[in-house]
């Protein structure tokens, strides 16, 4: 299908609505740091929860999803807690709150907080930098080239190369189509900082969610013409400890060599260690991208647990309605799908294949314009996170620690545009450097989860600690699949069930000998960090010595409370992702089970959560 004048009118007045955004809002964003690295902190709670979601609602995170459903049908619902997508419970109950309280603008800032400004402090802060500005390049570079290909599926080269006054060879031209659409978020995230990004993802949200619901509903009408074969326990979230999730054998054969291939034959193994990894991922908070920027721009610790709260509830119903509506399409009409690339079948095309077979004309239109506005939502937010570092963290801190309001302003627009050429760059080598730039984010990513619990609940803990301890993360996941991978790989996930528990052995016994080999942080400095933040965990000389200067003072007594909160809260989110599915599949028994369970928990939260929080502070 060809997108229509109606398709590309609607494409084109979002990208326009974004230019006008930015020219808008540029005023303001030149006012202070604040103002445009966290919207002067004035923005309210439901819109940044919104832009958060919005970030979140991504291309290829959709796509992915998508072809779970078709595979594994509901149990495909666990297999996002790989990221792991219960993070945002962990946020909402407890780790938001904490982390607004430091009153930061990055999460190296936070640094100088908790472990003072020494020369194992400044170790520290030096490796948070890195990571945050790695990890920052790395997703950049990817969403430029993915967002490229995904636009040529739906707009030929052939159709607007007689309005361009080059020629393009054909493997560049999925990066011309991401160098124009990158432009779009650069103008607007660059001009307006984060109130722009945030306006701009209301804005896409509001596409989203009228092409997702229209999506469902299409599914839902095919449903009813038609009677779905799928494999037996397709339909249950439900799956026993020694069986395969799924077989299609006798169905689509094809769809058997996704299920090995994924590695998720042992899926209740599989389960375990994806608990294990995100309970601690999750208690490590969030990575310094978008997501921690979202919750410091909030206007105080309150309003950053109903961000995060709100998140869940915005995303999940929506996006998963959307999914099953692509997934139900897929599995009535599966042998209408062009999915062979290459000559073999790649089950990632199904979105793109049923989006030109089933959507019409308008409606494409509008779901184009917002998978496109959730790569840009998603672009810009990690542009400004990984700009707060450059200017907040190396600029202000080491260049010119006195600069004036329009100086940080020129340096955010050099420093954006900086990072952004970079990763264009990265983008026209992805296909060379793709596995590197995978083992970096891999890496990065694994060697924050121990030095990241630790600072929160452990008062000993140092910044040569951390720093040993992140150090010592980076090794096996950078290392291990290209020395073992041969040796010790188990279906196909062995980052999983072998690199991160060496990875965390490995990083555990750097933040602990770090830590003891040097000396404890400041005294002064762990007594404001312990008054201002009030976590709980193993505090006890501190909390005794801010006790005996301040009776007055509160400790944080509610471990049991934030745990409970943290497992009502995971049911009441998987309930969010189910509910939806069972809507479009029309299953009338599990459909008030599953609504049951979902008011159920929000019951329960509204007693132990919501009436909890803190009124002002």
């Amino acid at each position: 299908m060809k997108l229509s004048l109606l398709d590309v009118s609607i494409i084109l007045a979002y990208l326009l609505a974004t230019v006008f955004i930015g020219l808008l809002l540029k005023k303001r964003a030149e006012r202070s740091k604040n103002d445009y690295m966290l919207g002067g902190n004035n923005l309210p709670w439901y819109m940044l929860g919104l832009s958060n979601a919005s970030g979140m609602f991504d291309i290829s995170g959709t796509m992915w999803l998508v072809t779970l459903l078709f595979v594994y049908g509901l149990k495909s619902a666990w297999i996002p807690w790989l990221w792991p997508v219960f993070n945002q419970v962990f946020l909402m109950m407890f780790l938001s709150m904490w982390l607004r309280r430091s009153n930061v603008s990055t999460g190296a800032e936070w640094i100088g907080t908790r472990f003072g400004h020494g020369a194992s402090a400044g170790m520290s802060h030096t490796i948070i930098v890195i990571f945050a500005i790695f990890l920052g390049l790395g997703y950049l570079a990817y969403g430029f080239i993915g967002v490229g290909k995904f636009v040529e599926i739906f707009i030929p080269w052939e159709s607007v190369s007689a309005y361009v006054p080059f020629d393009i060879s054909p493997e560049y031209v999925p990066h011309f189509y991401g160098i124009v659409l990158t432009c779009f978020a650069v103008f607007y995230s660059l001009l307006g900082g984060m109130m722009s990004i945030v306006w701009a993802d209301v804005i896409q949200f509001l596409l989203m969610a009228i092409a997702a619901i229209v999506i469902g509903f299409i599914a839902i009408s095919a449903l009813n013409e038609s009677t779905m074969v799928v494999p037996d326990g397709w339909m249950t979230p439900f799956f026993g400890f020694r069986e395969a999730p799924i077989d299609w054998s006798t169905i689509i054969p094809a769809v058997n060599q996704r299920v090995e291939s994924d590695g998720f034959g042992l899926f209740s193994a599989l389960f375990m260690m994806m608990v294990f990894k995100g309970i601690l991922v999750s208690l490590a908070g969030p990575a310094p991208t978008y997501d921690m920027q979202k919750i410091l721009s909030t206007k105080s610790p309150r309003e950053a647990a109903l961000m995060s709260g709100s998140v869940s509830m915005i995303l999940m119903p929506l996006r998963y309605f959307m999914i099953a509506g692509f997934a139900v399409l897929a599995v009535l009409n599966f042998d209408k799908l062009d999915l062979l690339v290459n000559g073999q079948i790649d089950f990632e095309q199904i979105l793109p294949s049923a989006i030109n077979e089933f959507i019409p004309s308008g409606i494409l239109g509008l779901l184009l314009a917002g998978l496109l506005a959730a790569f840009m939502s998603t672009f810009a937010g990690t542009l400004n996170a990984t700009q707060a570092y450059l200017v907040n963290d190396i600029y202000l801190k080491h260049v010119n620690p006195t600069a004036g309001s329009k100086t940080i302003f020129r340096v955010n627009l050099l420093a954006g545009v900086l990072m952004v050429s970079i990763s264009i760059v990265m983008g026209f080598y992805a296909k060379d450097v793709n596995s590197i730039l995978q083992w970096i984010v891999s890496g990065l990513y694994g060697s924050y989860v121990a030095a990241n619990v630790l600072k929160w609940y452990w008062w000993r803990f140092n910044g040569a600690g951390f720093f040993w301890g992140m150090v010592g993360g980076l090794i096996p996941a950078l290392t291990f699949r290209q020395m073992f991978g041969d040796m010790f790989n188990v279906d196909g996930m062995f980052d999983l069930y072998v690199t991160f528990p060496f990875m965390l052995l490995i990083s555990i016994i750097g933040c602990i000998a770090g830590t003891l080999l040097t000396k404890p942080v400041d005294e002064e400095v762990l007594k404001t960090f312990y008054k201002n933040v009030r976590p709980w965990g193993f505090w006890g000389p501190i909390k005794e010595k801010v006790m005996a200067e301040d009776p007055s003072f509160r400790a944080n007594n509610n471990f049991k409370r934030d745990a409970f909160n943290v497992f009502v809260g995971i049911i009441w989110q998987t309930s969010l992702v189910i509910l939806p599915i069972y809507l479009v599949l029309q299953q009338t028994l599990p459909i008030f089970v599953t609504l049951g369970i979902a008011i159920t928990t929000a019951l329960i939260l509204k007693k132990t959560w919501f009436d909890k929080l803190p009124s002002k502070v």
